[in-house]
């Protein structure tokens, strides 16, 4: 079941699904018992609660007419579902050849290959090396795209916060 129900302190419209003791408004938070609040109209359909909720809205802004004159929202999606052009077939009609653009993307030098954060793969370069010095880091680290200043910066605030520990040279991660 689905209700349209309103909200007594600042007139939000939403739709709630079920009946719980207690509702609360999506936009200013007030809580009420579901007794309590004004329910517009109470429906088995999503689709019918939703477009009547969206005729409420289009009325109080003085749009009734021009919302009269649309679809209903299962309509809309059923044509919106219907239109959409995947990836591979808008580039194909603008002139490009798919697997072009595919290739281009994998080489592309701006885009480092890492996956993670910079602090992540710092990390994980600790838990993967065995008994790791700051070289080693770097060279994992820089492998992936991330630079050798930030290895060091990274290093240090990760022993400094207890997260990793150094003796003599070597890092692990506790």
């Amino acid at each position: 079941m689905y209700a349209v129900v309103g909200c007594s302190e600042c007139s939000n419209l939403w739709i709630i699904e079920g009946r719980s003791e207690t509702t609360q408004c999506p936009r200013c938070g007030s809580r009420r018992g579901y007794e309590k609040r004004k329910k517009f109209v109470t429906t088995d359909d999503a689709s019918h609660a939703r477009d009547v909720r969206a005729s409420m809205l289009a009325n109080r802004q003085g749009e009734g007419e021009a919302f009269a004159k649309l679809d209903s929202f299962d309509a809309l999606e059923a044509d919106v579902a219907d239109g959409v052009v995947d990836d591979d077939e808008y580039l194909e009609e603008s002139g490009l050849d798919v697997e072009e653009v595919e290739a281009a993307g994998d080489r592309d030098q701006r885009q480092p290959n890492r996956s993670g954060s910079k602090k992540e793969i710092v990390k994980r370069a600790l838990a993967e090396l065995e008994r790791p010095t700051d070289d080693d880091v770097i060279e994992y680290a820089g492998e992936r795209g991330v630079s050798a200043e930030y290895v060091r910066d990274a290093l240090e605030k990760l022993t400094r916060r207890g997260v990793a520990s150094e003796n003599r040279g070597r890092y692990r991660l506790l």
